[in-house]
Formats: structure tokens, C-alpha cells, sequence
């Protein structure tokens, strides 16, 4: 099964190690130290403009920041397809 991420990105499921609501990182210092240095990596994916990401999804060999939100992603990682 894939994931939508926003615009036009999916990604297997099974190559999700983390999703993580970044209102949620804004307090910690580590946190923010981990979130800077993740956007220093070669590896990031920005679906959004910068500024409205909402969520960093971590994959087994890449990042995104998605517009939308954990709470949103973790819900459609349950949905099965109905026909």
C-alpha cells in the first residue's frame, strides 16, 4: 500500500519509520536541534512551500515535509481500499 503525502507524492507504507507532527517539535531544544539538521540533509522532499509543512514523514532512505497534517496521515495509513 502507498501513503499520499501531498501534491502529487506517495510512498510505500512499509518504508515509513516515523511520522512526526512538528508543532509538536517547536518546544524542545533537541528537537528543533534534529528538525535544523534534518533540513541540512541532501535528502529532504519539501511537497509544500516552505513554511506550511505541518508534518516530517521519515523513510528508510529519504525525508519529507508534508502540508498536511500527522494526525491526517496516520488516518489514511489505515484505509483500505473498499470495492
Amino acid at each position: 500500500m502507498y501513503l499520499h503525502l501531498g501534491s502529487d507524492v506517495l510512498i510505500k507504507k512499509d518504508k515509513i519509520v516515523a511520522i512526526i507532527d512538528l508543532e509538536t517539535t517547536k518546544e524542545g531544544k533537541t528537537s528543533k536541534k534534529i528538525i535544523n539538521d534534518i533540513k541540512d540533509n541532501k535528502k529532504v522532499n519539501y511537497i509544500s512551500e516552505l513554511g506550511k509543512e505541518k508534518t516530517l514523514i521519515i523513510t528508510s532512505s529519504e525525508y519529507y515535509f508534508s502540508p498536511i497534517s500527522s494526525i491526517t496521515l496516520f488516518k489514511r495509513s489505515f484505509f483500505k481500499n473498499r470495492v
